[in-house]
């Protein structure tokens, strides 16, 4: 059974000592269109060379995009034991299976000066154990993984622009509106909890057929410890509050222990496959 907050895996693989294999675009792999003749001609090669300066540029603005939030944001990240994004959607796909990769650009200079790298969202379609799965994964790189109002037309917690979030019928609360249905209709999803999901985020995970969460790393919480602190002045850790270890034991708001990111999607794979 399965929900879209899948992770994901990053061309940064290389600061994790990993080789890190490109999904080749679709046109890497296919054939010039029109005859021998008709490619030798001026007009041709005029058109192939402004479409080959066009799809350069499209391919520069993407290799800076799906570094996600900059090396500062990706080093603390690593620091902490953690997968990226894109490397853990690589770990969750099928080997040398291609992905479809659906928002690379949203969010592109929308926001002036703030950048917002595909949203603070990748998502796309692609093949797990042998089934093609829509897949979304959150990008912690990107504004510590806070939601803007382009994320959720992807997919919403932004504090800059919180005020845009949550009024419309197509902002955050559409997310829980769309997993009720998918579920009604028999849509299997499964959440892999691999950092915190607090507020409505929280209810993700939740709402999922089936949960994995990863020990001292994933937390699923209404309030996080601030806040319980600004409330009822009690120091709680994140762990106590709402880890893997309440939850698997104690709430059952999810189903599945895992040691790390990477048996967190072995497990994912595994349910994806039965």
């Amino acid at each position: 059974m399965m929900r879209k907050a899948f992770p994901s895996v990053s061309s940064f693989s290389s600061r994790q000592l990993k080789l890190y294999i490109r999904r080749l675009y679709h046109a890497e792999i296919s054939s010039p269109i029109g005859t021998q003749t008709e490619r030798e001609s001026p007009e041709f090669k005029e058109n192939y060379d402004r479409m080959q300066s066009l799809v350069k540029d499209l391919q520069s603005k993407v290799s800076t995009v799906i570094q996600g939030g900059g090396p500062k944001a990706i080093d603390r990240h690593l620091s902490r034991g953690k997968l990226l994004p894109r490397d853990r959607i690589n770990g969750l796909l099928d080997p040398e299976s291609p992905f479809l990769e659906l928002s690379q650009l949203a969010g592109y200079q929308l926001y002036g000066k703030e950048e917002v790298p595909a949203g603070g969202i990748i998502t796309g379609i692609g093949r797990v154990s042998g089934v093609e799965c829509m897949i979304v994964a959150n990008d912690p790189t990107v504004k510590g993984g806070s939601y803007y109002p382009i994320t959720l037309i992807l997919e919403v917690l932004t504090y800059p622009r919180q005020a845009d979030v949550f009024p419309n019928r197509d902002h955050f609360g559409r997310i829980f509106f769309n997993q009720a249905n998918m579920s009604a209709k028999g849509i299997p999803q499964v959440a892999v909890v691999l950092g915190s999901c607090t507020a409505g985020g929280a209810y993700v995970p939740a709402m999922a057929d089936e949960s994995v969460i990863v020990r001292k790393k994933g937390t699923i919480f209404l309030a996080g410890p601030p806040l319980v602190k600004a409330a009822t002045g009690e120091d709680v850790p994140a762990e106590e509050l709402g880890g893997a270890d309440l939850h698997c034991s104690k709430s059952g708001v999810t189903d599945y222990y895992a040691q790390d990111d990477e048996h967190a999607l072995h497990i994912a794979r595994r349910i994806i496959k039965t």
